[in-house]
Order: C-alpha cells, then sequence, then structure tokens
C-alpha cells in the first residue's frame, strides 16, 4: 500500500491541465496526502461538478485535493493550512503551475471558519488531521456562518473507526467508501432541508 506514496517527499496531479505533474511536498509530521486511489474515486464523484467551482480546502497539508481541483479547472481554491512550511511550499507549488486563481492561507482552519463568510464555496475538502475532532467541528463552522453555496458538495475524509459525524439536516449523504484506515464520504448541502 505505500506504493501511493512516490516519496513522502511529492505528490502527483492525476488528470487535468496539469496532469501527470509530480509536486514536492514537505515531509512533516501528521501530514497525510490522500492517496492517488481515493482521490481517483472522490474525483470521479465530483466529475462535471469542477468546472467553473469555486473551491476551499479546509485542512490542505499538501494541497493535493485543491491542486487536482484547480488542474481539472475550478474556477478559485481558497487554500487553508496550519504549518507555515507546508503553507509556503504549497504557494510555490501554485507559482511552479502559473496558478493565479488560488489563495493560500496560513493559519487554524477552524479560527477562519469561525466568522461570516466572505465567500460561498461550491465545494469542500474536510480532510483534517485525524482522532482530534475537528471534522465535526468544520462542519458546524461551515455551517453556522454560510459558507456553502446551495448544491455544494463536501468532501470529508475522516479515521475508518470514526462512525458517526454530527450533521446539519440540510447535508444529504451521497457517497461513502473505505481504503484501509481511511473513511471518506461525500455530501450535498441543500438550503431548504428535507
Amino acid at each position: 500500500m505505500t506504493k501511493n506514496r512516490p516519496g513522502s517527499g511529492q505528490v502527483r496531479i492525476i488528470a487535468g491541465q496539469w496532469r501527470s505533474r509530480r509536486l514536492p511536498i514537505k515531509d512533516l509530521e501528521g501530514l497525510r496526502p490522500t492517496t492517488d486511489r481515493v482521490r481517483e474515486t472522490l474525483f470521479n464523484w465530483l466529475s462535471g461538478y469542477l468546472t467553473g467551482a469555486n473551491v476551499l480546502d479546509c485542512f490542505a497539508g499538501s494541497g493535493a485535493l485543491s491542486l487536482e481541483a484547480l488542474s481539472r479547472y475550478a474556477a478559485f481554491a481558497r487554500i487553508h493550512e496550519l504549518q507555515r512550511s507546508a503553507a509556503e511550499q504549497l504557494q510555490t507549488n501554485l507559482a511552479t503551475l502559473k496558478c493565479d486563481n488560488a489563495e493560500v492561507i496560513i493559519g487554524d482552519s477552524l479560527q477562519l471558519l469561525n466568522r461570516p463568510a466572505d465567500k460561498r464555496f461550491d465545494i469542500v475538502f474536510i480532510d483534517p488531521p485525524f482522532r482530534k475532532g475537528l471534522a465535526a467541528q468544520a462542519i458546524a463552522l461551515l455551517q453556522q456562518h454560510g459558507w456553502l453555496n446551495d448544491g455544494a458538495l463536501i468532501y470529508v475524509e475522516v479515521e475508518a473507526e470514526l462512525h458517526g459525524l454530527p450533521l446539519p439536516p440540510q447535508w444529504q449523504p451521497l457517497k461513502e467508501k473505505q481504503a484501509g484506515q481511511v473513511s471518506y464520504r461525500l455530501y450535498c448541502y441543500q438550503q431548504e432541508a428535507n
């Protein structure tokens, strides 16, 4: 299974305008880029929704998810990353790709989300460090402060043993899979709860 980690030193973009590009990432504690296999499944799920989408990557780490979305013609990505060196590497990678439709914000995503939204998003990635309860907090803040466009798709990647996430009634489960120690899910936000 270590096959998907081509050296904890780089991430590969799977498809789109930067297909097969390999970009360096920092080897930092707690940084676990989403594997190629899981990303392939996720982006199959998102196929047809990415072009022109505004993307929010709440716990970016390597930036694999937001870079993949931008490669597949997302209109814009806001990228939150707490660790300065990981965020700086992301900024360097965006510059290497000559990508000017993304912003990297260095800071605690929960603090950044804990304010009224200045922009709404179509696709949101929640892939926090495991076993810290961060996914549930991010879900609550996204809902509470109006960060989601109606019909937004939200991807949540958590530890496999975490079964129940507290979800607002407006969040409809669409897909769910498990790969090894990882459980990954896709939800749709609908302003009017069914």
